[in-house]
């Protein structure tokens, strides 16, 4: 419904806040959905619109929204502000879907923000109690699951080269 995809858990360790130049240096936040082809994606959630959590010693230290600003800027400003050293992996739920489309590097292309849709109350409900659940990564007898939401698993610093050259 409002929730189009999400990674849970992804270490800031294994992002490069600080990359060099050139077309594969830039700062991204790759994820991906399956391990080859034909089934893998990728996709830069650097500039997914929508909520995160900052977790620190294993507990949700900050939970925020971002609208405007893309998620990989509001993320790298907490590194430099007062949570920094306060937090060591992120969790988020992005409203922005992912397109068939791709660039080209291979990554799919984020739509912009949907406008919110009256309607479905269940479906609200529903992704509201699945973000409750996976954000604070409780183990409910009951896991609701998203209404059309996808996972995306983090490609690691040392995954990326690997998994770009399968899809350029």
């Amino acid at each position: 419904m409002f929730i189009k995809n999400f990674g849970l858990f992804w270490r800031a360790d294994e992002v490069n806040w600080n990359p060099g130049k050139g077309k594969r240096g830039s700062f991204r936040l790759l994820g991906r959905q399956g391990v080859n082809f034909p089934g893998l994606q990728l996709a830069d959630f650097r500039h997914q619109q929508g909520i995160y959590i900052l977790y620190g010693n294993h507990e949700p230290h900050y939970v925020g929204l971002t609208k405007k600003q893309g998620l990989g800027k509001r993320l790298m400003d907490y590194l430099f502000d007062e949570h920094t050293d306060r937090w060591d992996r992120f969790s988020w739920f992005g409203f922005c879907a992912g397109l068939k489309g791709r660039d080209g590097e291979g990554l799919h292309y984020l739509r912009s923000m949907a406008k919110a849709a009256a309607g479905q109350p269940d479906a609200v409900i529903t992704d509201v109690e699945a973000l409750l659940i996976r954000a604070m990564g409780l183990r409910n007898i009951n896991q609701s699951n998203f209404y059309e939401a996808e996972e995306w698993k983090q490609i690691k610093l040392d995954e990326a080269e690997k998994f770009l050259s399968k899809v350029s």
